[in-house]
């Protein structure tokens, strides 16, 4: 009987150690039969995300940091593994220095102090054999990019655009899951080594304890993650901060909500917590391309909507390129220049090819179990299983981002004639310009290091940003305006937003649905022209719906006016952007003059390049309007009252 039960347990033990071994590796990974867990992947390491993203242009001449974010931990770069930026001659290729940030999981080339990289230059960043720390594993292949610098440095300050729990004003938030993590967006690409357990911490008062946890960062989404160790205290206020050690990839400090521009401050919200929320595995709702489809682009994105029955969004750390994969004709793996989650819903997953699709069959593959895809929750809830679906890739046309170059910082650029700030409350999230005098930049400060100089008390809007205009500056000097060189910038802008204009101009047009009235609708993404010339929102708000797809595109094309609001001038209007549609993809031509809001309030999305100027809100108006986009004047002056303008991140 003894040597019976030895034998059985001898044999047991050989099938929990094989279990644990194939847990362990195997293939792609996934659930073990035996003990019901999921191993980690043992495919080779690839890219998730980079920044700056492959094929950008106008980058900043003063980023110091390119980052690569990895599908796994990785081990420490050096011999074979290597991570370096090149150019062509004559441009000297940068040196620079090679490292992984606190994770282990985003790999950086950091340029010395003081250095920067060449305006009007395209760069090739390359990293070469790098190898996961877990399976030893190296890349299959080097994972090559390119990006092209611009006219203009970087002096805008990154700030949190969302949280999780979100933030409200006192605060704290009610009824926060116990079992969450907490997260935090950025409006900008950071460095990532900023962001660690010192620059984001949780904190809770006596006699509570506060939070231990770790700290990562997502490239591919600019979302610091801190997950607890353990669930949260029930009935408790937690207090979270992101610091101005936090810093974009230009050096940049964090303007939080803790100080007024200039000055850098840091980020602090409350909530507090209520009981966790039960586990509950998350499922995919919907696909774009759908299962089956048969006439996708060439240049589609490959787009996965989850749903999330604990009510939180999903993990973005757990978007990796393990975790989201597309093979093409042949079995071949696609290579993703990005897998990410949108920051609108949280809920979109979006797989990025790094060059267009050939045509034929593609299969998509989200990865279940523990070790994929899975939400915020502590533990996070993961799919049952893999999920998987085919469509089939043809030659065609669809709607894609217009290019703006070097304007695509600008929150506001007014032609030859100027920009006018009317209002006390305005702030201009990027850069502001004109390529007629100082003097015609009207009622703004600038919000860069060592610019101090103010107007009229009543007329004071800060820029987040620099100010590029022609000579003479203003008295006493602010070292971003008034020269030669931020003439230049200013001129190359105005060129590359004509360029841009011109693309909108010429696509071919499309249907006008609410002859001339776009308020109350629905719109899915594609190029909408106006029949008699003008578009008005007016009587409501317009409504975009990207359909889960969160690279979805709309153009709005009108000879003459766009007006938004009234028709008094207290009834503002808004867009609304819903299912992953984002404001970098909406553009507005408009053949003349642009009126936002008269009365002021509301929020106009995407970015508007007008012919004869654009005004938003008028004088007198208290409320505030938000601009999650451009105001691109090519001739007459823009004009502001108590206006919020966000330019969005590329």
């Amino acid at each position: 009987m003894k040597n019976r039960l030895s034998h059985f347990t001898a044999r047991l033990a050989a099938l929990l150690l094989a279990a644990v071994i194939a847990g362990c590796g195997g293939g792609s990974g996934g659930r073990d039969p035996i003990l019901g867990f999921d191993g980690p992947s043992q495919a080779p390491p690839t890219v998730t995300a980079v920044a700056p993203v492959n094929g950008a242009t106008g980058v900043a001449f003063n980023n110091a940091v390119i980052s690569a974010d990895f599908s796994e931990v990785m081990a420490p770069l050096g011999g074979t593994a290597t991570f370096v930026v090149t150019c062509a001659a004559p441009c000297t290729s940068p040196s620079g220095t090679a490292s992984l940030d606190p994770s282990g999981r985003i790999a950086t080339f950091s340029l010395p102090a003081g250095a920067s990289l060449a305006p009007l230059t395209l760069y090739t960043a390359t990293v070469t054999g790098a190898r996961s720390r877990v399976t030893g594993l190296a890349m299959v292949a080097p994972f090559v990019w390119h990006f092209t610098t611009g006219t203009v440095a970087d002096t805008t300050r990154p700030r949190v655009t969302l949280t999780v729990p979100a933030t409200t004003v006192p605060g704290p938030t009610p009824g926060v899951a116990a079992n969450t993590a907490v997260t935090a967006t950025f409006t900008e690409d950071m460095d990532p080594a900023s962001i660690s357990a010192g620059s984001f911490t949780l904190t809770c008062a006596a006699p509570c304890t506060s939070p231990a946890g770790t700290v990562t960062y997502v490239v591919g989404s600019r979302t610091a993650v801190f997950t607890p160790t353990a669930a949260l205290a029930a009935g408790t206020t937690y207090t979270g901060t992101i610091t101005t050690a936090a810093r974009d990839l230009a050096g940049n400090a964090l303007a939080g909500n803790q100080a007024a521009l200039p000055a850098a401050s840091n980020y602090v919200w409350t909530f507090t917590t209520a009981g966790a929320v039960p586990p509950a595995d998350v499922s995919v709702q919907s696909t774009n391309p759908a299962a089956g489809a048969n006439n996708v682009c060439l240049n589609a994105a490959v787009n996965a909507t989850f749903a999330v029955p604990s009510g939180l969004r999903m993990d973005p750390a757990s978007i990796t390129a393990a975790n989201f994969a597309v093979t093409g004709p042949g079995g071949v793996a696609v290579v993703p220049a990005s897998v990410a989650l949108d920051a609108a819903t949280g809920r979109i997953a979006t797989f990025t090819p790094l060059a267009p699709l050939v045509a034929g069959v593609y299969t998509a593959r989200l990865r279940g179990g523990s070790a994929g895809v899975k939400d915020l929750a502590v533990p996070g809830n993961p799919m049952a299983n893999d999920f998987v679906w085919s469509f089939s890739a043809v030659p065609c046309a669809a709607a894609t981002p217009v290019p703006l170059a070097s304007a695509a910082t600008f929150g506001v650029f007014g032609g030859s004639a100027g920009m006018t700030n009317q209002g006390i409350l305005t702030v201009i999230n990027g850069d502001i310009g004109t390529t007629g005098v100082s003097t015609a930049a009207t009622g703004f400060h600038d919000a860069g290091p060592g610019c101090t100089y103010t107007e009229t008390p009543l007329n004071i809007g800060a820029v987040n940003g620099l100010i590029y205009t022609a000579p003479p500056p203003p008295t006493p000097a602010c070292p971003s305006e008034g020269t030669a060189v931020t003439l230049a910038v200013a001129t190359q802008a105005r060129a590359d937003a004509l360029v841009a204009y011109n693309q909108l101009a010429a696509l071919p047009g499309g249907p006008d649905p609410g002859a001339g009235n776009l308020a109350n609708l629905t719109l899915a993404p594609g190029v909408y022209t106006s029949a008699a010339g003008t578009f008005r929102i007016q009587g409501g708000n317009l409504t975009l719906d990207a359909g889960g797809n969160a690279n979805a595109t709309w153009v709005f094309q009108m000879a003459a006016s766009l007006t938004v609001g009234g028709p008094g001038a207290a009834f503002p209007s808004s867009v609304i952007l819903t299912n992953g549609a984002q404001a970098k993809n909406v553009f507005w031509q408009v053949g003349s003059a642009a009126t936002i809001n008269a009365g002021g309030g509301g929020t106009m999305v995407g970015t508007i390049i007008s012919q004869a100027g654009q005004s938003v809100s008028t004088a007198g108006a208290l409320a505030v309007t938000t601009i999650n986009g451009r105001l691109l004047s090519l001739g007459p002056s823009v004009t502001l009252v108590n206006t919020v303008i966000n330019v969005p991140a590329p």
